[in-house]
């Protein structure tokens, strides 16, 4: 149903007040099983790969691109029973406590995380053979970027830690450009002990460390374990400054890195992950 907001202060908009809060947002959102897509195009990504609105909140310039999506949400063009509570742009930035691109937020029904194995197997044609795996990231930035090169790059999954920044914080959600629900992702528990289920599964497991006894990338992609078109390979990826855990690296097959020149020891994480995913690609399609 569509709702004129006249009162900022209504208790039904409480999903989406004190937005900058990082932390208060964080706890809010997963303890209550929800999040936040910001801007239409991130919304109607969303709800195209199956994500249900709870409720949303636009400026009335932007209702009619939202409607097609409104309608296949919730059947209804208004919303049917679903909220879609409409205000000028300077009332949503009000409310939100930022100005808002393309002045439109949903507050979205968290979907169930799948167990990782059963996530691997059920992606792509026989399952999964590239996946991406993310330890204690806490830049939410560096999540969604990982995410957008993760589906411009052909990876199949990705797999994140326990420790690691949720994937759909508003942030990571937006810096993505919606590909958070375009890749297929889970958590993975008791890291990086359950790497042993990669392996069990067939996973050659890398990691991208700062080592002096790792194997230069382009060297790697050319081993037949990475090169065949039947390989299944995880790239593990760590936290920003101070990269994997040395348990990690310990656990994993091999240790690799990228070659650098004009004095620089590393690339930014996100960076990283680009020039890996793209030097590692599945050959499968060639």
């Amino acid at each position: 149903m569509l709702v004129r907001v006249r009162d900022l202060n209504d208790e039904r908009l409480v999903d989406y007040t004190g937005l900058t809060d990082v932390a208060l947002r964080r706890r809010l959102e997963t303890a209550h099983g929800l999040y936040i897509a910001e801007s239409t195009k991130v919304i109607i990504r969303a709800i195209s790969a199956g994500h249900a609105p709870r409720s949303l909140l636009t400026a009335s310039r932007w209702l009619p691109d939202l409607i097609p999506a409104i309608e296949k949400a919730t059947g209804a063009p208004d919303g049917g029973a679903t909220p879609i509570f409409v205000a000028e742009e300077d009332e949503l930035e009000q409310i939100v406590g930022f100005h808002l691109h393309r002045g439109a937020l949903a507050c979205m029904n968290r979907p169930p995380l799948e167990d990782p194995l059963q996530l691997l197997r059920r992606v792509g044609d026989d399952g999964a053979h590239r996946v991406v795996v993310l330890e204690g990231l806490v830049d939410h930035t560096n999540v969604g970027a990982i995410f957008r090169s993760a589906a411009a790059l052909g990876v199949d999954a990705v797999l994140v830690t326990e420790d690691c920044a949720d994937p759909l914080y508003r942030r990571s959600v937006r810096v993505s450009m919606g590909t958070v629900f375009q890749v297929p992702w889970t958590r993975i528990a008791a890291w990086p002990h359950s790497m042993a289920r990669l392996h069990e599964v067939g996973f050659v497991t890398a990691a991208l460390a700062l080592d002096k006894d790792a194997m230069p990338l382009d060297e790697f992609a050319a081993l037949p374990g990475c090169s065949s078109a039947d390989s299944r390979l995880a790239l593990i990826l760590g936290t920003e400054g101070e990269g994997l855990r040395k348990s990690t690296i310990a656990h994993a097959d091999y240790r690799v890195i990228i070659p650098m020149a004009g004095g620089v020891d590393s690339l930014n994480v996100a960076a990283a992950s680009a020039v890996a995913c793209w030097e590692l690609r599945s050959r499968r399609s060639a």
